[in-house]
């Protein structure tokens, strides 16, 4: 019997909540080896365990797997969180895609410059609440399933909600102008393992602070 995964990264969200995240809504218990102090990614490295010297890393069957992407796409695989068929996959990768840049412009915004961080706080909601939810209020009211992609459970719905907390965190009436996104945000956060997931205590980051930028720094810098 293969063991849980292992998880290499620090003790914050960065670039590997989305892989804990659907993990956890594939219902796969992990295992994390959390990086303290630089001296542990040098370990990582030195050993030859990370392909191009980066985390996160996941040691999966077998494997070491690296980048992010690379990642998500082989967890969502052998899980089976993809669409039905070519087409499906094709347009649940664009709406992830999309995700993803939105999620980067909110995992960089904690390390902004104090002075420019309303200015970011500001592109942040106008790109969520303009360019990307009504995109996916629009993609809910069009074929009437109840998840994104086709009417099956899959990485896309993982990663909308996550970003959709994620822009609530910085703005809470995020959803206030999109009515089907939030009653889609309920159902999607009752599927059992996310519910879970969604627990205190459970293997979720908060929100990055001060501590746990100046531990990344340490880090990575």
């Amino acid at each position: 019997m293969a063991g849980k995964p292992r998880l290499h990264y620090f003790n914050g969200r960065g670039r590997m909540e989305s892989i804990r995240w659907l993990l956890a809504a594939a219902g796969v218990e992990f295992e994390e080896e959390l990086m303290k102090e630089k001296a542990d990614l040098e370990k990582l490295r030195k050993d030859g365990s990370l392909l191009f010297q980066q985390v996160p890393m996941v040691e999966i069957d077998g494997m070491k797997l690296v980048q992010t992407r690379a990642i998500l796409n082989y967890i969502a695989a052998k899980y089976k969180l993809c669409g039905k068929d070519i087409k499906e996959n094709a347009l649940m990768d664009m709406y992830i895609e999309s995700l993803m840049d939105l999620g980067e412009m909110i995992m960089h915004y904690p390390f902004k410059q104090a002075d420019a961080r309303e200015k970011e706080l500001t592109l942040i909601i106008e790109r969520a609440t303009t360019r990307y939810f009504p995109v996916f209020e629009k993609a809910l009211k069009d074929h009437g399933h109840d998840y994104l992609v086709g009417n099956r459970f899959t990485r896309a719905d993982v990663q909308l909600l996550e970003a959709i907390l994620m822009v609530e965190e910085l703005k809470p009436d995020a959803l206030s102008k999109f009515p089907l996104l939030k009653t889609y945000k309920g159902r999607i956060s009752n599927i059992p393992a996310i519910k879970k997931f969604l627990q205190p205590g459970s293997a979720r980051k908060p929100p990055t602070d001060e501590k746990e930028i100046a531990e990344a720094i340490k880090i990575f810098y």
